[in-house]
């Protein structure tokens, strides 16, 4: 039998989950700011090694940090603006009308119409001071990323300059990536609205550090979350589309990604994705891919990569249709595109999400990259005893959730689940049921599973109101916040009684 590529998941440990636009704070939308120095001090103490987040990248319509307009940016709207006031880029006043938004609740259109020209301004005082060293070399940051960030930043700007219009919509001038590049830099309005956009990169990348040494210093390592997909309006997309199924003449999709109907929805997920060319990745090599990884493992210690079934064969939607019901399943890259990846960074820490419909054929592949596999415990109830979710069924590489951020609250899923559901709860774990957000924690931490990731809403025994996403939910998702005396309140009352379950469950290390 041939060794699996990676073997990583050797040694048990904790985590928890939560996206950084939940953090506390008066800026409208969690940043990164000394809000996460309390979030990994709560870690510490509880005897966590790591956290786990969603993508960071830029999101667009929807909010949806897995629809974003660059696989490689950064997220601006997480930018703490407080710092640039203490570098002088800003004024204390013109962070007020962020303070008068609700603090539990990220309000998206507000951030946009108020962060945004904020951030514009700020880029402009910058570049009036003559690129002052705020966090390195500006020049020097431009330079290293500019493979991903001048494309990029055009595309924003332009974007912008055409009012928010897809990309295929756009006068054919600026269709062409390359030409509308060279159009960007000689252009006056043009050049400074991507240079803005620049900024506000070389600006989170900066701030993104200070997370990871904070995390470090504490011992915390960071779990990123890596889309299988990209954003069909995307800089990724639109500076090279070869690498995409579109229809040359219009730019558009022949087919998009989706799931067929599945536990989440009975109309299955139309997520509109574009579909790769893997014929064109496999002929380079897999070179974007592998940029891509290295992209993401310089921003976190481990990466989880969504959708990981899309890599044996994916659900091929039908451009146009308006749920994703009919489609059909074509096949991925396999086991090369790993092969490839595991050759550029053959220690880098990988967690497939291999959850919905399993084949022989994606068991397989999973098995032979070696890749530890998730198990959500809020599917495990209300079958019979060959359900793998369940804890006596779980494998040693293996990470387990209470849920995820797709899940309801574990006190939300049991309080509108089916009786037969809670019943097996209150069997399974013998409990009485008053409790499930601690009971579904301590099965977890009591799992096989080598490391166990618990929702920070969980540990805050939080109900429905606190759910981060709902899949086919068009509105209401990715706005639930904490608030500071929350985490004070389970820092207080709970970080002890964390700790001890990491001790007693052979996950707080040594």
């Amino acid at each position: 039998m041939i060794a699996p590529l990676y073997n990583w998941l050797s040694e048990r440990s904790s985590g928890v989950l939560v996206h950084p636009t939940c953090l506390p704070g008066r800026q409208g939308i969690g940043v990164l700011d000394r809000a996460v120095d309390d979030l990994l001090d709560l870690l510490r103490a509880s005897g966590a090694r790591a956290w786990q987040i969603c993508p960071l990248g830029p999101t667009g319509y929807g909010d949806s940090p897995y629809q974003c307009f660059s696989a490689f940016a950064g997220n601006p709207y997480l930018i703490d603006l407080q710092a640039l006031v203490d570098a002088g880029l800003l004024k204390p006043a013109d962070l007020v009308p962020l303070g008068l938004s609700d603090p539990r609740r990220v309000d998206y259109g507000m951030l946009y119409r108020v962060k945004v020209p904020l951030l514009a301004k700020a880029a402009a005082r910058f570049r009036k001071m003559g690129n002052p060293d705020i966090y390195g070399s500006f020049d020097g940051f431009t330079e290293t990323e500019g493979e991903w960030l001048n494309p990029y930043a055009a595309f924003r700007a332009i974007k912008d300059a055409q009012g928010g219009r897809p990309w295929w919509e756009w006068p054919s001038e600026f269709r062409n990536a390359a030409a509308a590049i060279r159009s960007v830099a000689k252009e006056a309005s043009l050049r400074n609205a991507a240079a803005d956009h620049a900024f506000a990169q070389y600006v989170f990348f900066g701030q993104w550090r200070r997370v990871r040494s904070e995390a470090s210093r504490r011992g915390i390592e960071i779990i990123g979350d890596l889309p299988i997909f990209v954003a069909i309006d995307a800089a990724d997309v639109w500076a090279d589309p070869s690498l995409f199924d579109l229809d040359p003449s219009t730019g558009r999709p022949n087919a998009v990604a989706g799931v067929p109907p599945d536990y989440f929805s009975s109309d299955g997920q139309l997520w509109g994705n574009p579909l790769y060319r893997w014929d064109r990745h496999r002929g380079d090599g897999f070179a974007w891919w592998r940029r891509r990884m290295r992209s993401a493992f310089a921003l976190h210690d481990i990466v989880r990569i969504d959708h990981f079934r899309g890599f044996e064969s994916h659900w091929r939607v039908p451009g146009g249709a308006t749920t994703a019901r009919d489609g059909s399943w074509e096949p991925g890259p396999g086991l090369p595109l790993f092969q490839a990846l595991h050759a550029d960074n053959p220690d880098g820490r990988i967690i497939a999400e291999d959850l919905g419909l399993l084949t022989p054929e994606v068991v397989a592949l999973r098995e032979q990259t070696g890749l530890p596999g998730m198990a959500v415990l809020q599917f495990a109830f209300g079958g019979d005893a060959a359900n793998f979710y369940l804890p006596h069924n779980h494998v040693a590489n293996c990470v387990v959730y209470s849920g995820t951020h797709d899940n309801d609250t574990s006190l939300g899923w049991y309080a509108t689940a089916q009786e037969a559901a809670r019943d097996h709860v209150r069997r399974y774990l013998r409990v009485d049921g008053s409790e499930v957000g601690w009971d579904f924690v301590r099965a977890a931490q009591a799992s096989v599973c080598r490391l166990a990731v618990l929702p920070l809403a969980d540990l805050m025994s939080l109900d429905g109101s606190a759910r981060f996403n709902t899949p086919g939910q068009a509105g209401g998702n990715w706005q639930w916040r904490y608030e500071t005396s929350q985490l004070a309140a389970l820092h207080k009352s709970a970080a002890g009684y964390l700790r001890e379950l990491a001790v007693l469950y052979g996950r707080a290390g040594r």
